[in-house]
């Protein structure tokens, strides 16, 4: 059978890598339409470049041209689809990934078959003098970004100093992703009352409870979720601790969900793609509240898949874009339990002491199923981090693979001890956990993030 090749959008070689140990890797090619570091980190998203940059990379391929994947999101997620359509190969429409990724106009079409499940919302610009005296909704509530990634610029309002501050620091920043969004949009003729709509922010109700997101794919029209993956939050009660699989939900619960996700990817014309929903479950109420909808699927979300499958839910997505269909995720994983857990500094702070290669790989042997990635060099500003939450800085990693909660846990706290990661915060008032000035140890500051 002749080896297939599939282009990916935003290649890194950890993914590449997983990518390549798929059963479908022994009959692909995987080649990068652009690298990950082509559309992160970056000043300025030229969308229309990129596009052309990935169609000249696939016309120049001396090889044959399969499939086309993307798992990251802004502008990887919405190049995809224009590419495939131009090459003629499985894909999704420019449409239905715009109708997930513009925040107002997706909560628009899921309320039209999902609205019990939908927070009470409103658009609004934050850059209009009016909107400093006028709050969108009654606090508390979120305002977010029609468009944006990892809750960038996403902020939690309690009273009107808060919305006026937020505000102003939105209006700033807000161009670096929505800018080259509505751009696009305008360029691919979307409808005009959304494109060109002033208002560029949303605000919606506050939704609890027990977050999770569930993972699925649309094949020829059919809707299949195959896995849930808990999110369990830091102290801070803002940003990700960990992503746990699988789930831990009631079977009740995320067959709920499940339903409430085949309408509204149904009723947003998705196809031919992967996709993952945000939800969150309020016990106390019994209510299932839809936060977003993401065409693509979590790549943060593979090893984990790995650890417990003995495969990565990557290979869903290489099937669709070969245009087979997927076959269920086998039981022949190391562990029953897996999680993905971000350690994570709440201030600013420079990097003093970071692990090397050696004593990361020491830690992978001496513990088995862990491993860390660090994003962080020694000398380092955290600031200086790209692509961070509006509450935190992500400083590594860390990978558990585990035959229960209490083993993982136990593993997660081994390893931040041995990394002996060391942080010196920026304020010269700050201190450590023990109440003595200086040097941030991680694993005492932060470590027991992954047990909230």
């Amino acid at each position: 059978m002749a080896r297939k090749t599939v282009f990916v959008i935003g290649a890194d070689e950890p993914n590449l890598e997983r990518l390549r140990r798929l059963p479908q890797g022994a009959g692909c090619d995987f080649v990068s339409a652009l690298d990950l570091h082509e559309i992160r980190g970056v000043e300025t998203f030229d969308v229309a470049t990129l596009t052309e940059r990935v169609a000249r990379r696939i016309t120049e391929y001396e090889g044959s041209v399969d499939g086309v994947v993307a798992f990251f999101d802004f502008p990887a997620s919405t190049i995809l689809p224009v590419i495939a359509a131009r090459n003629g190969l499985p894909g999704p429409s420019l449409e239905s990934v715009l109708k997930c990724e513009h925040k107002y106009w997706s909560r628009l079409e899921q309320r039209e078959v999902a609205a019990d499940h939908v927070p009470p919302f409103r658009a609004f610009d934050p850059c209009a003098e009016t909107e400093s005296r006028d709050m969108p909704l009654p606090p508390p509530f979120w305002i977010k970004p029609v468009k944006s990634f990892r809750s960038h610029l996403g902020f939690l309002i309690n009273d009107q100093r808060e919305f006026r501050f937020c505000s102003e620091r939105i209006c700033r920043e807000i161009d670096y992703v929505v800018a080259p969004f509505r751009e696009m949009m305008r360029a691919h003729a979307m409808p005009g009352e959304i494109v060109d709509m002033r208002e560029t922010c949303l605000a919606e109700n506050l939704i609890g409870g027990a977050q999770c997101t569930l993972e699925g794919y649309v094949f020829q029209g059919e809707v299949v979720a195959y896995g849930i993956v808990d999110s369990v939050r830091s102290n801070n009660r803002s940003s990700f601790s960990r992503y746990q699989y699988p789930s831990a939900l009631p079977q009740t619960v995320q067959h709920r969900m499940a339903d409430v996700a085949r309408r509204v990817i149904q009723r947003i014309g998705l196809n031919n793609a992967c996709f993952d929903v945000e939800f969150f479950w309020d016990q106390a109420t019994d209510k299932i509240w839809l936060l977003e909808i993401n065409p693509r699927l979590s790549q943060s979300h593979g090893e984990i898949f790995e650890l417990v499958h003995g495969v990565p839910h990557l290979a869903h997505m290489v099937d669709i874009a070969l245009g087979r269909r997927p076959q269920p995720l086998p039981a022949q994983g190391a562990y029953r339990l897996a999680a993905n857990c971000h350690l994570r500094a709440f201030e600013d702070s420079r990097v003093q002491r970071v692990p090397g290669a050696d004593e990361l790989h020491r830690i992978s042997e001496d513990i088995p199923g862990v491993t860390v990635e660090l994003h962080v060099t020694e000398g380092q500003t955290l600031s200086e981090l790209p692509d961070q939450d509006s509450y935190s800085f992500e400083i590594a990693n860390i990978t558990v693979g585990a035959g229960d909660e209490q083993e993982l846990l136990e593993k997660y706290q081994r390893a931040v001890e041995q990394m002996g990661l060391e942080l010196q915060p920026l304020r010269t008032n700050a201190l450590v956990a023990d109440g003595t000035p200086g040097s941030v140890p991680a694993a005492s500051l932060h470590g027991d993030d992954c047990n909230r």
